[in-house]
């Protein structure tokens, strides 16, 4: 009979967040498969864990998670633990529950912390409906265009953003979608635990100020579609805007199509004419 695989969650930075049942989920596995092995070896050393340690990460997926369900098969127990928080949110573990799973292998969550239901809770934003999108593009174009495709998403947006990266960031949303209140939360759960509310260019201005550490989520306020519906501007109005803003053809059609459903070809031609006649 083979094993089980349990998706452990670990803490974000608290340790007194680690529950009961990880600690025993941990101590009676045959195997952790963990992110980061010498980041894990202070956790489970702090909780006198001795479980054989083994790593699993983007690059070594394929060798390693093929071992893993060797040992899962041979009838073993296997947890899975990432650096910090729920595994398989923004990182390749679900590949391994995935091929577990497709092998009639069975997969146990071990419920605990997650950095982006944490600000979500605390953020003062509406929570009936969100949409996770994890971590935008390192690359300015392809991170605007990211954002564009979430403008008509229903609900608060959670992000994940790296500290180097925040300003730009939230400058991307403020061109993109506005005056929306945005929440960003570093340090959850940490000595320097910190929420910065406003909009996206004032939480960019408080961000300079040189607290922005540590991973961050970013947390943007739902549009409101019945203000948009009434009193946004027309396609043309907005495609003569992204121009004037300095986005090229290709952004502004993509910009303006992710905000009205219109076809991106179509908006393409517009933009063309239109760059060529301001």
């Amino acid at each position: 009979m083979a094993g089980t695989l349990y998706i452990v969650a670990t803490p974000i930075g608290n340790l007194e967040d680690m529950t009961f049942r990880a600690v025993r989920t941990l101590q009676e596995a045959d195997l952790i498969a963990a992110e980061d092995t010498r980041h894990s070896r202070k956790l489970l050393s702090h909780f006198g864990i001795t479980t054989t340690l083994t790593s699993y990460y983007d690059h070594n997926q394929s060798l390693k998670g093929e071992r893993i369900l060797a040992t899962l098969r041979d009838g073993k127990q296997v947890a899975l633990i990432s650096d910090a928080g729920t595994p398989c949110i923004s990182d390749p573990g679900y590949q391994l529950v995935r091929d577990a799973l497709a092998e009639g292998i069975k997969v146990v969550p071990i419920p605990g912390a997650c950095a982006a239901i944490a600000a979500l809770s605390v953020a003062g934003l509406p929570t009936d409906s969100f949409t996770f999108a994890g971590f935008p593009p390192n690359k300015e174009g392809k991170r605007r265009s990211f954002l564009a495709s979430l403008v008509t998403a229903h609900g608060t947006l959670v992000l994940y953003e790296a500290p180097h990266r925040l300003t730009e960031t939230l400058s991307d949303i403020a061109d993109i979608m506005g005056d929306r209140q945005v929440v960003v939360t570093r340090e959850l759960t940490k000595l320097y635990e910190e929420c910065l509310r406003g909009t996206a260019r004032e939480v960019r201005e408080q961000a300079r100020e040189g607290r922005e550490r540590g991973e961050m989520v970013i947390l943007i306020a739902p549009a409101d579609e019945n203000t948009q519906a009434l009193e946004g501007p027309s396609p043309e109005e907005q495609l003569r805007a992204a121009l004037l803003k300095g986005h090229t053809v290709k952004e502004t059609a993509a910009l303006v199509a992710a905000a009205t459903g219109l076809p991106r070809r179509e908006l393409y031609a517009q933009a063309l004419l239109m760059r060529n006649k301001l």
